[in-house]
């Protein structure tokens, strides 16, 4: 008997993932992915804009919170 109301176990997408679990895969694809979209968007060369992103992916600045200014 289905259990519609049952909730499954999260696990983040990182782990559940294969795609997502090689890091130099999934940089490749990455690139492949942004370099076609923003050539449909644009009207640029695939290879041309691939050429541009970083290969190595750049660390996410740390950000803080701040409360209202006023």
């Amino acid at each position: 008997m289905p259990c519609y109301d049952c909730t499954m176990p999260k696990k983040p997408l990182i782990e559940s993932n294969p795609y997502l679990k090689d890091p130099a895969r999934y940089r490749r694809d990455l690139i492949t992915n942004v370099s076609s979209s923003t050539a449909i968007e644009t009207g640029g060369g695939v290879e041309t804009i691939a050429k541009t992103l970083p290969t190595d992916p750049k660390p996410l600045p740390i950000r803080t919170r701040r409360g209202s200014s006023r």
